[in-house]
């Protein structure tokens, strides 16, 4: 159960004390979890919005993004900031980008990204309660934690060293392409809408590749982490948008 810990903690706040150093092959191995963990937090946020509801729906849209947020530390938005400050301040070029992804500082570009990022997300989730689809929000965390596995089974990471160069060298790759798999079968329960959130999610993966390919040669962990909260909230305004025409 050593790779479930290791994805609990990495993924979460919650406070989880490992007894030894993982290995890298463990490291590698926590991969499988992670849409497991996306379905932790989904049902964390599916419990709020049904305790919840007889609150307000502008609040409680709030209440739930927060806690979205807190769930995850923020991890994967500054991700999301560190790329965007990146790709515009990089001007084009590999190493500059790189470097700038290192930096802690955050730059205006990478605050407009979480703003619209949050804004998009907060009227999203605005949405799905006015529609009272609490059920939905089960779904887009796995989703989301399921392009680090597509990015690592089909991309080369570019950075010698840290958390990411150990799962690239060692992600079990047929584990890895069931649990994507399997994991996808579960929009089917929203039917069509499902089916078409997951063709946009498979979309949105496929262009990020590319950029991330075209500009870096490859991924980095910011950029996983920013392909994380990028697809997250496709597919949640997506869904949002076509339960208005399906």
């Amino acid at each position: 159960m050593t790779p479930f810990f290791i994805a609990l903690q990495f993924l979460t706040t919650f406070p989880i004390q490992l007894k030894a150093m993982p290995t890298k092959q463990q490291n590698a191995q926590s991969l499988l979890f992670y849409p497991i963990i996306g379905l932790f937090i989904g049902a964390i946020l599916f419990g709020v919005a049904f305790v919840l509801h007889a609150l307000p729906i502008v609040l409680l849209s709030s209440i739930i993004l927060v806690v979205w947020i807190w769930l995850t530390g923020g991890l994967h938005l500054d991700g999301l900031a560190d790329t965007a400050d990146a790709w515009v301040g990089g001007f084009g070029d590999k190493e500059r980008t790189l470097s700038i992804m290192k930096d802690p500082a955050c730059g205006p570009i990478g605050v407009l990204s979480l703003l619209i990022v949050c804004i998009l997300k907060w009227s999203a989730i605005y949405v799905l309660l006015q529609k009272q689809l609490y059920s939905a929000l089960l779904l887009f965390p796995v989703l989301g934690r399921l392009a680090p596995l597509f990015l690592f089974l089909t991309t080369q990471y570019v950075r010698q060293k840290g958390l990411g160069s150990s799962i690239a060298e060692f992600i079990p790759k047929i584990g890895a392409m069931v649990v994507f798999g399997l994991s996808l079968l579960a929009t089917g329960y929203f039917v069509w809408i499902g089916l078409l959130t997951t063709v946009i999610f498979i979309l949105t993966l496929l262009y990020l590749r590319h950029k991330f390919i075209q500009r870096i040669g490859g991924i980095t962990g910011d950029t996983v982490g920013a392909s994380i909260e990028i697809v997250e909230t496709v597919a949640l305004l997506s869904f949002s948008v076509l339960i208005f025409y399906i």
